[in-house]
């Protein structure tokens, strides 16, 4: 049961991040959150081909697994988070410049951190993505502050619950490992994989929900505009 209960929430992880980072490109042409999300889903179908294989540390699934997970816990699920969301908070539109130098910036990340991937925990990488996943986080209670705002609050609700259980495992992650757990970390990994896969899913309605919004904003000025003219 609790390896299935795994695969199960690999396979949610995969689905969320190929299916929904397609979405992001193809319906709001959002390149950040596009991709960053079809890495986590690479990421995700990685790491289960691994773990089916055997979790072998020495495989080259293993190497392609930490380079993903760093990409993604440094500057992936916070920088490009954030600067993606901005789009239906701020209305940001990044430059091709910024979209390259932010993907640019994760690459080197990921290959840095690379020289801790033998040690079971260094105090200054895992502290970094303590310290940025709560910077991450103050910005997503600001994300579901405005779901709440448009009327949407059952969204609203999902965001913060999906955000603190993202915060919860980035603690356990380094810091607090489950004592009841097995030598593979199954049921860590079971609950960070369903807990991101959920992120996923539910930062996505709620981008949609901004995106429908700021659109029904702008058809009312431009109608009022038109009826002053």
């Amino acid at each position: 049961m609790k390896d299935l209960l795994f695969l199960l929430a690999d396979l949610w992880l995969i689905f969320v991040g190929l299916y929904f980072g397609w979405a992001f490109i193809r319906r709001y042409d959002n390149y950040l959150l596009g991709l960053e999300w079809m890495v986590v889903g690479t990421s995700a179908t990685n790491f289960l081909l691994w773990a089916l294989l055997g979790g072998d540390d020495a495989s080259a699934f293993y190497d392609v697994a930490f380079f993903l997970d760093a990409f993604s816990r440094s500057v992936g699920i916070t920088l490009i988070l954030v600067l993606g969301l901005m789009a239906v908070t701020h209305r940001y539109k990044p430059s091709l410049a910024v979209e390259i130098s932010v993907f640019g910036l994760a690459i080197a990340a990921g290959l840095y951190l690379q020289q801790y991937r033998d040690q079971e925990l260094d105090i200054g990488p895992a502290t970094f993505y303590v310290v940025v996943n709560v910077l991450t986080t103050l910005f997503l209670v600001y994300f579901a502050t405005r779901l709440w705002g448009l009327g949407a609050k059952g969204l609203a609700v999902w965001t913060g619950l999906a955000t603190a259980a993202a915060f919860v495992i980035a603690i356990t992650y380094d810091f607090f490992p489950l004592p009841f757990d097995d030598d593979q970390r199954t049921i860590f990994y079971t609950a960070a994989l369903a807990t991101w896969g959920t992120q996923g899913f539910v930062y996505f309605l709620g981008y949609r929900a901004l995106h429908a919004h700021n659109l029904a904003t702008d058809a009312q000025e431009h109608q009022a505009e038109n009826a002053t003219s």
